[in-house]
């Protein structure tokens, strides 16, 4: 029989994380501001449609995300001491949330369009569902905040035994009605993901197989075939590296810090197994993280437009046009006048 652990942290997270934070905030600030710019001048060139509404409320959720970064480099330098507000404790910890599940959810709706661009391609060129994204976006962000209400509602700080104050911290004093409660939600949470990861899977697959029948069009464009691959394997990569790895560890470390006493999610593990998953949902949580500077990269293959507003960029700087007004004019000029493309 296991003996029960008082409390359990992971000493390395109070070097890891200024350091992965940091860095992810100072790449995510730059990458997804120029994201937000070239999906301006797509709007102006009335380009991509539906998939630009989704690319768009996923960047802004990535931008809030690195907004509450620096709150949390702070936190772990001063070893898990939360040093601001009950409040800001709360928002930061909320955004994290909300960043983490709305980018699942629109990586979902992304894979759906795509899925949906490559079986039925006359249709995605000739129709502006434009509606039909704003309301999804609608959907998914009231979905989240719904979900993280609790987060925003309820006290975020603790005091653990040794009277440091930490942030969504430190349950282990609560009672153990509570402590089924933020267990029942987070395996809520972790179902959710899954059913979205499945989702994302099947879709992804049926654009795979669909592109590689022998039954595909053959009147698809050289090239089309291997860009809409590497989408997929960019999209089902965010999920795999960013998201699988902590929704698998996420539901052992809940009973595992939690420490409920009896009943359902009582669990009786060493204290080995207990720090090993703390370790392991530290690492997660870090991964989980890259998702607001891996996001741009699937924007980058998931359409023809976006690729080549970049490319024709890059190749302007290289002559050393810049990025003057008059060279991005031409840039949408020459997306204006492009036949309508999918991938």
């Amino acid at each position: 029989v296991g003996k029960r652990v008082s409390s359990v942290d992971s000493q390395f997270r109070y070097v890891l994380f200024p350091v992965v934070y940091g860095i992810i905030f100072i790449l995510g600030t730059v990458t997804n501001i120029y994201v937000l710019f070239v999906l301006r001048s797509l709007r102006e060139a009335k380009a991509m449609g539906e998939i630009r509404i989704y690319m768009t409320n996923l960047t802004i959720t990535d931008l809030l995300f690195v907004c509450a970064l620096p709150f949390w480099i702070g936190y772990y330098q001063r070893n898990g001491n939360w040093t601001n507000t009950d409040f800001m404790c709360r928002v930061t910890g909320s955004l994290f949330f909300i960043n983490t599940y709305c980018s699942v959810l629109f990586l979902g709706a992304i894979s759906v369009n795509r899925y949906w661009a490559v079986t039925r391609p006359l249709d995605a060129a000739s129709s502006d569902h434009r509606r039909r994204g704003i309301i999804v976006c609608v959907v998914i962000w009231m979905v989240t905040v719904l979900m993280s209400l609790s987060n925003l509602t309820s006290p975020g700080i603790n005091k653990d035994e040794n009277n440091v104050t930490r942030c969504f911290e430190g349950y282990q004093k609560r009672t153990d009605s509570d402590k089924k409660s933020v267990a029942a939600l987070h395996f809520a949470i972790i179902g959710v993901f899954f059913v979205v990861f499945f989702l994302v899977v099947v879709c992804n697959f049926l654009i795979a197989r669909a592109l590689l029948s022998q039954h595909a069009p053959r009147n698809r464009p050289r090239g089309v075939k291997w860009r809409a691959l590497r989408m997929l394997l960019a999209v089902v990569g965010v999920f795999v590296l960013c998201f699988l790895p902590h929704h698998i560890v996420q539901g052992p470390w809940t009973l595992a810090v939690l420490q409920i006493e009896q009943g359902p999610g009582h669990v009786d593990w060493t204290p080995k197994t207990v720090q090993a998953l703390n370790d392991a949902h530290q690492i997660t949580l870090g991964l989980m993280a890259l998702n607001c500077i891996l996001d741009p990269i699937v924007y980058f293959f998931a359409t023809k437009k976006f690729r080549r507003f970049i490319m024709a960029q890059i190749k302007k700087l290289g002559t050393g046009e810049g990025c003057s007004h008059t060279a991005e004019t031409q840039v949408l000029q020459r997306l204006q006048h492009h036949a309508v493309d999918v991938l």
